[in-house]
């Protein structure tokens, strides 16, 4: 006999039911039953109000529950929600043109689908497809999915234990200026000397069949690492070197995240294919492949198949339309950039405060704080970082840590672009308690083994 769902269901009784019915697919959850959200916040069964300076998964950037995305669902689902994959509808079409209009030339041939592991999946597929080649560059701290090819190209987390990635997938060292490699005479990170070097290593093991390169313009599993201005142009040239192509995922920074629409801008180039999803849908399932005419039609003449269940789906590229309208007509880049300012005077204040922050890096409102145990060594502490985030939730605050071999734990930082000052300063001074509060609990042997 079915259950019923409860809304009123005993905490104990939920967490029962969690532990013995759920599949664990990334550690453990947050122990709070989450009840509803509402711009900035989440609330829980208890009555807690949360502070979301991570926008769900990095995706909310209109907030939790905009009113106009509300509005958007409520109509879209109640005339056409989704149609047979081969069928086209307004939305669709509205967002392809819409999207073209946002981005440089000759980026205009767009394919909507729901996850950021797929539009990578989609864009690795096309471009093994146009270059007929099979290997793929990506940095050694990437994130791109949990699909095959994403995961493949993938090197943060996830490889142990399921056996063979894809073949001729390579990884290439990440440009951190704060833990520098390459260094120039005056210690600086040289990244010219370390790209030139990564990419020996690749034409050292490649077999001749270099398809393309799938990098982040901000690394942001690996830890918030923004490349030095001048890297991206240096890295597309090493591809045109090779006939690659050259795809960037912007599932974080694209859509004014980090102060303009689209991160890349920064470097003055055009990808060969751009990945979108995260903030595309603001939280709802949408991702798109975005191309030049001249690859989608190579593709489409070579047979190009990516025939999904929800591809080109109308609910959800009805909402991508309405991130779009309160995007432009919000002036929301701007006010990342502005936000983003004001975060980061904040952040350098608690910098000035306490030994633990051991640098501060990124963009717009996309932001990275590292924890370390000594500024000098720069050694870290994986149990500094969790002590850090446990205090934060428990004063109301959410924060996501990246912890990964060789560096301290990184906040990264993501509240939604509609924010303001005030919920940005509440966070900052809960995590500014966090880190006194941690700092004075930290123990001998809290470094690194």
């Amino acid at each position: 006999m079915y259950a019923n769902s409860s809304s009123d269901t005993p905490a104990s009784d939920f967490w029962t039911h969690a532990d013995r019915h759920l599949v664990r697919y990334g550690g453990e959850f947050t122990r709070e039953i989450i009840e509803r959200a509402a711009g900035s916040f989440v609330y829980t069964a208890d009555g807690r109000r949360i502070l979301d300076f991570t926008s769900g998964q990095m995706s909310a950037i209109l907030g939790h529950s905009h009113p106009e995305i509300v509005e958007t669902v409520r109509r879209q689902v109640a005339s056409l929600d989704h149609l047979y994959s081969g069928m086209l509808s307004r939305p669709v079409v509205d967002l392809a043109r819409r999207l073209a209009g946002t981005l440089p030339a000759p980026l205009e041939k767009t394919l909507l689908l729901t996850t950021g592991a797929e539009s990578n999946e989609a864009a690795i597929r096309m471009a093994k497809l146009v270059t007929g080649k099979h290997e793929i560059v990506s940095f050694a701290r990437s994130w791109h999915g949990m699909t095959q090819a994403a995961a493949s190209a993938t090197y943060s987390a996830g490889r142990k234990g399921y056996g063979p990635s894809a073949p001729g997938n390579f990884a290439i060292p990440v440009p951190n200026a704060y833990r520098p490699d390459f260094t120039a005479p005056d210690g600086t990170l040289d990244w010219r000397r370390q790209l030139d070097f990564a990419f020996g290593m690749i034409d050292a093991q490649s077999t001749g069949s270099l398809a393309a390169c799938i990098v982040e313009p901000v690394l942001s599993s690996g830890g918030i690492i923004e490349p030095p201005a001048g890297y991206f142009g240096a890295l597309q040239a090493k591809c045109r070197e090779r006939g690659m192509l050259l795809i960037l995922d912007e599932a974080q920074t694209g859509l004014c995240r980090t102060g303009s629409w689209y991160a890349f801008e920064r470097d003055g180039i055009v990808p060969d294919i751009l990945t979108l999803s995260k903030t595309l849908g603001a939280g709802l399932p949408l991702a798109a492949v975005v191309t030049s005419a001249e690859i989608e039609q190579e593709a489409y003449e070579r047979g190009f198949l990516f025939f999904t269940t929800h591809v080109s789906d109308p609910l959800p590229a009805a909402v991508g339309n309405t991130v779009l309208d309160v995007l432009v007509r919000d002036g929301l880049d701007e006010r990342a950039r502005s936000l983003g300012t004001y975060l980061r005077k904040g952040l350098e204040e608690l910098a000035d405060r306490h030994e633990v922050v051991g640098d501060i890096r990124g963009r717009g409102l996309l932001a990275g704080l590292e924890l370390v145990v000594d500024r000098t060594t720069k050694e870290s502490s994986d149990d500094l970082g969790a002590r850090v985030t446990r205090r934060c939730l428990e004063l109301g605050l959410h924060m996501n840590i990246v912890q990964l071999s060789g560096m301290g734990g990184v906040f990264r930082i993501a509240p939604p672009l509609t924010a303001t000052e005030e919920e940005l300063a509440l966070g900052l001074e809960i995590l500014d308690e966090a880190l006194a509060y941690a700092s004075a609990s930290r123990r001998p042997d809290d470094s690194a083994r």
